[in-house]
């Protein structure tokens, strides 16, 4: 019976929206936080360099507070900020859909849990997107579009 909730797409609509709500509430308190989420969907740019993000966990925690803080914007389906990584501190901004994020922490105690960052028939879409936009952007395979 869960995984007939979890899996439901009006539900997984319904949970985004309540991680939206409370990244917007945060943000207009001056809170800063940090967000746990599902590797799987976020999106670099430009792209971490491979030996970066190969020693990111699946579920990676991304602290948003002084500088990367004040770079979050908050559109109708993700969160975006620019970020540091890696002892090169290299940087990337990091967009992040509300239903991949899976906990919303606040001094070190978690305020929100979204079972819905588990379940991969959401990531795998987003996994294939960014596979075709690479494929796309290869000047080698012009001829493909």
């Amino acid at each position: 019976m869960i995984n007939n909730i979890l899996e439901d797409v009006e539900y997984k609509e319904l949970v985004s929206e309540q991680v939206k709500d409370t990244m917007i509430y945060l943000v207009n308190k001056g809170q800063e936080f940090a967000i746990t989420a599902n590797i799987d969907a976020v999106d670099f740019t430009p792209e971490l360099p491979s030996a970066t993000k190969d020693q990111l966990a699946k579920f990676s925690l991304f602290i948003l507070k002084n500088y990367t803080y004040t770079t979050i914007k908050i559109s109708e389906n993700h969160i975006s900020f620019e970020a540091g990584f890696g002892s090169e501190n290299f940087g990337s901004t990091v967009k992040i859909p509300f239903h991949a994020v899976f906990q919303i922490v606040v001094d070190e105690s978690i305020l929100f849990v979204n079972s819905i960052a588990t379940i991969d028939k959401y990531n795998e879409n987003v996994i294939k997107e960014k596979s075709l936009n690479i494929f796309k952007n290869n000047p080698n395979n012009k001829r493909f579009k």
